[in-house]
């Protein structure tokens, strides 16, 4: 298992943790992080335990590519600011309300994917399609290539829940 920097809370009031998970991907290429997320919708920002484990698979230049392993989450590349992620929950909330009346919460209509415990969350599918659920950056010279304020930041739409997001180095070697 890699050993990887916690990756801070987002804000002072998101005490979401982020760890690595050991199993049968870790190769040096693949990567898979536990997010607990404290909260209905929250940001959480990945980027320092992407850059950890960048710095340890020793790979120089290639292209990460991360990807979220459920449909209420997202993954974005964007800056990370508190009052920014506050527009962008007010935003979804308009595009896509709670409190509108989903099918996909109607038991007697969906007969697919569908389990005894089931959250009523549709909306939370329809705001995470809207914000997308992978980001690739480049890496060049063992970081990533991030503009100034750019950060890779996990969106939980569904909260509070146990996620994990996987993580893939593509690279011709480790030069």
């Amino acid at each position: 298992m890699h050993t990887l920097a916690r990756t801070p809370p987002s804000s002072p009031f998101d005490p979401a943790t982020v760890t690595a998970v050991p199993g049968r991907d870790d190769d040096g290429r693949h990567l898979r992080l536990r997010i607990e997320t404290r909260r209905v919708a929250e940001v959480v920002d990945l980027t320092a335990s992407l850059e950890s484990f960048l710095l340890l698979s020793g790979v120089r230049y290639g292209v990460l590519a991360i990807h979220t392993l459920h449909t209420t989450t997202a993954i974005v590349v964007n800056e990370q600011e508190p009052l920014l992620h506050g527009d962008l929950f007010r935003q979804l909330d308009r595009l896509a309300p709670p409190t509108l009346a989903y099918d996909h919460d109607d038991p007697t209509r969906r007969v697919v994917n569908r389990t005894e415990a089931e959250r009523t969350n549709g909306h939370a599918h329809c705001q995470a399609m809207l914000l997308g659920s992978s980001a690739s950056v480049p890496v060049v010279g063992g970081r990533l290539m991030l503009g100034r304020w750019q950060r890779v930041l996990f969106v939980e739409l569904d909260g509070p829940q146990e996620r994990q997001v996987c993580a893939a180095l593509i690279s011709s070697g480790r030069g």
